[in-house]
């Protein structure tokens, strides 16, 4: 059995080594926090439970397809219930007049198109088109792109992708904001199906519109919640890894892989280094070393390149990262409220009338806070009541900002930095303001905020990125830094800092793609589940 390390037992850390330890290897994975997660955090207090990362079950086929990887389904794993509506919608209100009754994104595509008709009359048809061509892009993406290794140009010499070449192109070079606005008028509408390039890292203007996919899949299928939240997500994954063979080890911060010349490395034309291990401290501050055939990095890459590799190993050294676009950072709240607030659905956005002003504040030359800003927010409790106590409502906030650790760290009912704080009020205000929540400030028992700094401390995430690299059309596909080392033989990366990029479901392939790699298997589609050998008894449970 290959011995294998995985740093970091995030989304991408625990799917790698639940692939990987059912694939045969003997997997530890190391994780220098108390939980497992990372960013899909969770927490709990006065008997509030929030989740404090991924909210937006994205992208299921994804979910399903890994979890059938490790010979289970969503369904034996994840208790999912539909949400109707989907979203709700606010708008920034004109000055000096009241709020304008806010946009719900129906369930079913029928419901969808005459919501449309509704607010654009004649749009049904371009909808049409627009999901028909999210379609198609979806499931060329899936056999051609998002799984592919990029190890062999012949994978894209297809007839399959020669056909669609044309309009491929027209997709990576067009904007998804001009996309959008060729095809729809209403301020609304466009803003419905530009807002998905923020849960890219980006913003419309950059985004390529091949990403239309995203708001298309949600209007089309429809949005789902796995009860328990996002925590219950993550726990079926460290399930599915230990039930595999994985051993997990919380509080086990990597300082360092270890690599060494690769034998016969004089007349290498590959990489000429190898990585044998790690060193790791564990919570007592005793120092470890761990010898392994194979290292995962599931860690951030820029923490991977510019601290735990040497100089000579480094492929991504600290000048490379001055030619990177980062994605935003954010400020999250988590507020207890008391009594209900039917005015908010489960998913909730707020957008501002000034788009274009908003975006350039976060991803502009000179960054700067913007005001107001356009948020997300999470009432999980309008689907799971049990998430906060009786006659209360869980509400989970993010503001994109400026990724900027100077920005500052949160804390608990106000103690945070001022201006992690000051973003907080803001959109306290601005969420009763514009739902109508007359009181909604004076409700709030509980309130905990995480800014920037705390995304650099914890998950050592490069200038305090929500995200990691936005998903700019040189940051994306084959231009986005892949699942192996280039310098060090034996060393993969996985997680949304890597190909195929951000989000939940961009990070289970990303753990497929590292074990493509060890397999050298090259193809450009997802692998059989037939493939991988069968569960050890219990594994699937």
């Amino acid at each position: 059995m290959p011995r294998t390390i995985v740093i970091g037992a995030g989304v991408a850390g625990l799917a790698s080594a639940a692939l990987l330890a059912r694939e045969g290897h003997d997997v530890l994975v190391l994780e220098k926090g108390t939980r497992t997660g990372g960013r899909a955090g969770m927490l709990a207090e006065d008997g509030f439970q929030f989740d404090t990362g991924p909210s937006w079950y994205l992208m299921p086929s994804v979910f399903e397809h890994f979890y059938n990887l490790m010979g289970t389904t969503s369904a034996e794993q994840l208790t999912l219930v539909d949400l109707d509506p989907a979203y709700r919608v606010y708008s920034e209100p004109e000055p000096g007049r009241p709020p304008s009754a806010p946009v719900d994104l129906p369930k079913g595509a029928e419901r969808v198109r005459a919501l449309f008709e509704e607010l654009e009359p004649g749009s049904g048809p371009a909808l049409d088109k627009y999901i028909a061509s999210a379609k198609r892009t979806t499931e060329i993406a899936e056999r051609r792109f998002l799984y592919n290794p990029f190890k062999r140009l012949d994978n894209l010499a297809v007839p399959e992708v020669l056909k669609c070449a044309p309009e491929l192109a027209r997709l990576l070079l067009t904007s998804l904001e001009r996309f959008v606005q060729r095809r729809f008028k209403h301020p609304v509408l466009r803003q419905i199906l530009g807002y998905p390039a923020v849960f890219l890292g980006t913003r419309p203007q950059d985004a390529p519109a091949m990403y239309h996919l995203m708001s298309a899949l949600d209007l089309d299928d429809g949005v789902r919640y796995p009860l328990g939240g996002f925590w219950e997500v993550i726990a079926s994954f460290r399930r599915l890894a230990e039930g595999a063979g994985a051993e997990i080890t919380t509080g086990a911060e990597v300082l360092e892989i270890l690599t060494e010349s690769a034998p016969g490395s004089r007349f290498r034309t590959g990489p000429r280094r190898t990585a044998t291990g790690v060193r790791w401290r564990d919570e007592q501050g005793t120092v470890h070393t761990e010898r392994a055939d194979h290292v995962v990095s599931a860690a951030d890459l820029h923490h991977t390149e510019t601290a735990l590799l040497s100089a000579q190993d480094r492929s991504y050294p600290e000048a490379w990262w001055d030619k990177v676009t980062s994605g935003p950072g954010a400020v999250l709240v988590m507020l207890g409220v008391r009594g209900k607030l039917p005015e908010l659905a489960h998913h909730s956005l707020f957008f501002t009338r000034d788009w274009t002003a908003n975006f350039e504040s976060i991803f502009g030359a000179s960054p700067s806070i913007p005001t107001p800003a356009s948020s997300y927010v999470c009432r999980a409790s309008a689907s799971e009541p049990g998430l906060a106590p009786e006659d209360h409502e869980n509400l989970f906030v993010l503001i994109p900002v400026p990724a900027d650790v100077s920005l500052g760290a949160g804390g608990r009912d106000g103690a945070g930095d001022p201006a992690v704080e000051q973003i907080a009020q803001a959109a306290i205000e601005q969420i009763g303001g514009w739902a109508g929540i007359e009181d909604f400030e004076d409700r709030i028992v509980l309130r905990e905020t995480v800014g920037p700094a705390d995304f650099a401390a914890d998950y050592n995430s490069w200038r305090g990125s929500v995200l990691g690299q936005a998903h700019t059309l040189r940051q994306s596909a084959m231009f986005r830094p892949q699942n192996v080392s280039p310098k060090v033989s034996g060393l993969y990366y996985a997680g949304g800092t890597v190909a195929p990029g951000i989000g939940v479901p961009m990070c289970l392939i990303s753990a497929e793609l590292v074990l493509k790699h060890l397999r050298r298997d090259y193809s450009a589609g997802p692998l059989s589940p037939d493939s991988l050998r069968p569960a050890r008894a219990g594994a699937a449970g």
